[in-house]
């Protein structure tokens, strides 16, 4: 028989409001007090933003829940609750589609159950809702309706509470707004770019509001696929410049003839072909930030004219006869390892030393793979848009397997395999029903390394050399090989490659095959 919740269940929610914990700490309470107040196998806390609903505490529930966002024209049950003004009971069984169904923990769907649904209103303004399931048809049969009201006000107060003290704590060091500001800011910077929860990603956000308030060149390094223009987009967007837009530039697909007039532009007729003025990326981002991405890229020859814009805030177009002054926040991003480029005289240190005020290394995944279920949830719920599918849910041996993987490609691979298996496991359902990702699915999405021979011979050719030299050599014959496939074109050999042409161009260059 069930008990019937009481009013002493609400005492812990009331007292947590006043108690000094995070604002995540005092979600998790909250979710807790709901699971020992009410008979039930899974609660949720969401958040709204804009049309879709975010999670911010849960129990009962796969991991992954965390990293989805649920938009309410897409969950009838949601938007039902979200437009009533008090509690809502569905029928156990309901046809509406339930939005957790194959992600409360040991169901592997949600047909006939009890669900409820609570919207969270403070001072007449949605923020959020409470919902909460059991297995077992009836369990919310004896829970007072009344019971139920007060606990979606204290828990709207507790949501209302927990971004007020998070605002605070962030930002009344820096401005004295008053808490409607704040919550206001806080709102719009929710739900960002950056998603985990790891230590390790809570160091990199720290990290980032600290340097965002500067104004400081900030040079980002991390290894390929972990996010490094994520992260620059994430300080941009925390930065006293967010208002401005954050110039772009690709310091590897830039060729060497167009490189000085992308960057600084130049005047009308200062050299053949240069039929109009061109104000270059500097003088577009006058005023805001620009991302060089790929710094390590630059050509030798156009870093001292960069040296001169960080040290002096001026550039010389091409053809002028002045400089131009341009405040311009520098934030520049790259996998090389800048000193090892310095020692091998490919890249100043002078410059070096002007973009390295402030660096902000991203972990791989590998230093934080307790956050791929949060991942795995956001590209699911990304992939499943852009292809169209019904609901996406991991099994226990797919989410396993995500686990133990050592993800060299860092971020962009586990993009990339949750967003082919989700494509091959969609191949088994109708358009629009639930698809299930199995392990299954996961190992044909994985791209083994192609096998080098390792023969005598090979083994011969290398001997001696060093390891940075080994790679070399075998990046030089790799490229002689692909180009003579193509009989001389850089564009099909290039492809061929896996590479952009222009870093075809440039690679070539440093290995001496031009």
């Amino acid at each position: 028989m069930t008990t019937a919740p009481r009013a002493d269940d609400l005492l812990p929610i009331a007292l947590d409001m006043t108690a000094s914990l995070t604002a995540q700490d005092r979600s998790k309470r909250l979710v807790e007090a709901v699971v020992r107040a009410l008979p039930c196998d899974a609660a949720v806390l969401l958040r709204l933003d804009g049309n879709e609903l975010v999670p911010v505490a849960a129990h009962g529930l796969s991991p992954d829940v965390m990293g989805r966002r649920f938009a309410r024209s897409e969950h009838p049950r949601l938007d039902i609750l979200c437009r009533q003004k008090g509690p809502t009971f569905f029928p156990a069984a309901s046809p509406l589609p339930d939005p957790y169904d194959g992600l409360v923990v040991g169901a592997p769907h949600l047909d006939v159950h009890a669900c409820l649904g609570c919207p969270l209103v403070i001072e007449g303004e949605l923020v959020g809702a409470l919902t909460v399931d059991a297995l077992e048809p009836g369990s919310f049969d004896s829970v007072d309706e009344r019971f139920l009201v007060h606990l979606a006000a204290l828990a709207a107060a507790a949501l209302r509470t927990s971004d007020l003290m998070e605002a605070l704590e962030q930002r009344a060091r820096h401005e004295g707004l008053v808490a409607k500001d704040l919550m206001k800011d806080l709102r719009e910077r929710r739900g960002g770019l950056l998603i985990g929860e790891s230590e390790a990603l809570r160091g990199l956000k720290r990290e980032l509001e600290l340097v965002a308030a500067s104004d400081f060149p900030v040079l980002v390094t991390g290894e390929t696929g972990v996010g490094k223009e994520l992260v620059v987009r994430t300080l941009q967007a925390q930065s006293p410049r967010s208002e401005r837009p954050l110039v772009y530039v690709n310091c590897a697909a830039l060729p060497e003839s167009i490189v000085e007039s992308e960057l600084f532009g130049h005047e009308k007729g200062s050299f053949t072909g240069a039929e109009e003025t061109r104000l270059g990326k500097f003088r577009v981002a006058d005023g805001a930030s620009l991302l060089l991405d790929e710094i390590g890229e630059l050509p030798l020859h156009m870093q001292p004219k960069l040296l001169r814009v960080l040290q002096e805030g001026e550039i010389q177009p091409i053809g002028a006869d002045h400089a131009v002054h341009v405040d311009v926040r520098v934030l520049a991003a790259t996998n090389r390892d800048l000193e090892a480029e310095v020692r091998a005289g490919r890249f100043r240190a002078d410059l070096l030393h002007r973009l390295d005020v402030c660096r902000i290394r991203v972990p791989a995944l590998r230093e934080h793979k307790s956050d791929i279920p949060l991942l795995t949830g956001h590209f699911a719920d990304h992939t499943r848009r852009r292809l169209g599918t019904g609901p996406v849910r991991f099994g226990p041996d797919a989410q396993a397997e995500l686990a133990s993987r050592s993800w060299p490609g860092n971020v962009r691979e586990l993009e990339n395999v949750v967003s082919r298996a989700i494509l091959h496991a969609s191949g088994r359902v109708e358009q629009g029903e639930p698809v299930f990702v199995q392990a299954a699915d996961l190992s044909e999405s994985f791209r083994p390394e192609r096998e080098l021979p390792a023969t005598e011979e090979a083994s011969a050719d290398v001997a001696g050399l060093s390891l940075r030299e080994a790679v070399q050599d075998f990046q030089r014959n790799r490229i002689q090989a692909a180009l003579k496939a193509a009989k001389g074109n850089r564009a099909q050999a290039a492809r061929s490659l896996g590479m952009h042409r222009s870093n075809l161009h440039h690679l070539a260059r440093r290995l001496g095959l031009r």
